[in-house]
């Protein structure tokens, strides 16, 4: 059993993410090949068999990755040693962590072609969580994150995880839902970071309908091209920018969708103005981001059709951000909890 000890000061640093990131969810997603999945996964595992059809190790969970804990640490450690920020187009190739290449493969098979609709599922349970805290607290979501946890003040008790004990010491506790962390009830995916606050990832898997929605034929495949070709052309991380900001945002709001640092995106959005592709607004406090005419027009003729309406949730395409990284080939970076 792992236990995560809080401290008073933890308490009002818990705070949701979106998600752990498209990594993490591909060590997920990768777990739960090779092992019996319920129903809502049997569309996915019959697509997923199709393009790994000429890789049946990896289909069957192998593959040389090592245990998903493990993973997991090299992930982290790849990402520190990336500066956190894995999404920076101007990045070296730095080393990445090991089995990359089968990590890599994994993530095009079994979540790149869902992954703006997983992100929707997943900004939906993220809602809903936030007005659980609305309601009762802190303390009554978590106690309600998962059946196989139980919240014993001050101590959060994960009964399927390692034998250890975590204490925050006032670093706080990211809660991140999965969809892919099927078979566990939580996983700490971020920990290593001395003055960083520790990452849980809790399974919150889709039922029947949701997943009808989810595992619909994906159009990735068909808009790789054109998604390579704006990458060219303004940079990756901010080719990816544009897309997010179809649906006006903060600068926030716009990193956490990419999975960077605020700075980081503040200094995409600056250049993206400085070019007359987006424009920024200040209201009060807060700095709202737009797509200028510029800005649509380029998106329209890059991808060959008309940009869609911003107010898109799940079941639709919003960003497509599976093509804009160059050091883990393809996978967007890692969300930085901060």
């Amino acid at each position: 059993m792992q236990r995560i000890h809080f401290t008073a000061a933890d308490f009002a640093r818990t705070r949701l993410k979106t998600t752990a990131g498209p990594l993490a969810e591909t060590a997920f997603a990768h777990g739960l090949l090779g092992r019996g999945i319920g129903a809502a996964f049997g569309r996915w595992r019959g697509q997923v068999g199709k393009r790994l059809a000429r890789r049946p190790e990896l289909l069957a969970g192998a593959g040389g990755l090592p245990d998903l804990d493990t993973l997991l640490r090299g992930i982290e450690r790849s990402d520190q040693a990336l500066g956190g920020d894995l999404l920076d187009a101007g990045a070296p190739a730095s080393q990445p962590p090991a089995a990359t290449g089968d990590l890599s493969t994994l993530w095009k098979a079994l979540v790149a072609p869902y992954w703006e609709r997983i992100v929707a599922y997943l900004e939906a349970e993220c809602e809903a969580r936030g007005r659980v805290v609305m309601a009762g607290g802190v303390e009554l979501l978590l106690a309600t994150l998962h059946s196989k946890m139980t919240w014993k003040a001050p101590v959060l008790e994960i009964h399927d995880g390692p034998d250890e004990d975590i204490h925050l010491n006032g670093r706080g506790l990211v809660l991140t839902p999965s969809l892919f962390l099927n078979h566990r009830a939580g996983r700490v995916t971020r920990r290593l970071a001395e003055d960083g606050p520790v990452v849980l990832a809790f399974a919150t898997p889709p039922d029947m309908h949701q997943a009808a929605a989810l595992w619909g034929e994906p159009e990735a495949e068909q808009s790789a091209e054109s998604a390579q070709s704006l990458g060219a052309l303004v940079g990756q991380t901010r080719a990816a920018a544009l897309h997010v900001l179809r649906a006006s945002c903060t600068t926030s709001q716009l990193a956490d969708r990419l999975g960077i640092s605020a700075a980081g995106a503040s200094q995409h959005t600056a250049v993206l103005r400085q070019t007359g592709l987006i424009t920024t607004r200040r209201i009060r406090n807060t700095v709202l981001h737009t797509l200028t005419p510029l800005g649509v027009a380029l998106l329209k003729g890059m991808t060959g059709h008309p940009a869609p309406a911003p107010a898109q949730r799940a079941g639709h395409r919003r960003a497509q951000p599976t093509r804009r990284l160059r050091v883990l080939d393809g996978i967007p970076a890692q969300p930085v909890a901060s």
